[in-house]
């Protein structure tokens, strides 16, 4: 799995013109699952997530997790982290998770999440989204549960 993730000021995702989901400060998470993907890996980046230290305290050092900001969470999938540009110009996905096995794994990997105390708002899997952010800092870190 692959988490993209923004500290922002606020996110909000819209589909077919309609506001879906929306937060205030927390994190934009884009979730891409491959193939081979457990409920131990989404659980492994679910606590790494809840666990990171990217707030600022009184002294503008990053030390404040998402709790202690009273912090929200704005949760895409993103198929597209899995895009293979190395041959031409048109990106391959086929090491994307198929719809059957990362949807189901993308909800539980938000249960996750909401089980550690987030407040969690999604997309729709697989909807055409507009997804719109203020990116805080900016801080924008790529987790790959590879290497953790």
């Amino acid at each position: 799995m692959k988490v993209v993730l923004q500290r922002v000021k606020h996110a909000s995702v819209t589909i077919d013109g309609n506001v879906y989901g929306k937060i205030n400060q927390g994190y934009l998470l884009l979730v891409g699952i491959t193939d081979g993907d457990t409920e131990t890996e989404a659980k492994k980046l679910a606590d790494k997530i809840v666990d990171l230290r990217i707030f600022e305290d009184e002294n503008g050092k990053m030390n404040l997790g998402i709790e202690q900001v009273n912090g929200a969470i704005l949760s895409i999938s993103q198929f597209t982290l899995y895009a293979d540009c190395k041959k031409g110009r048109r990106p391959s996905f086929t090491k994307a998770a198929r719809p059957e096995i990362s949807n189901p794994l993308y909800e539980t990997f938000n249960e996750f999440l909401k089980d550690r105390g987030m407040h969690v708002e999604t997309g729709v899997f697989g909807a055409d989204m507009k997804v719109e952010l203020l990116n805080d800092g900016p801080v924008t870190i790529i987790l790959d549960s590879n290497e953790l």
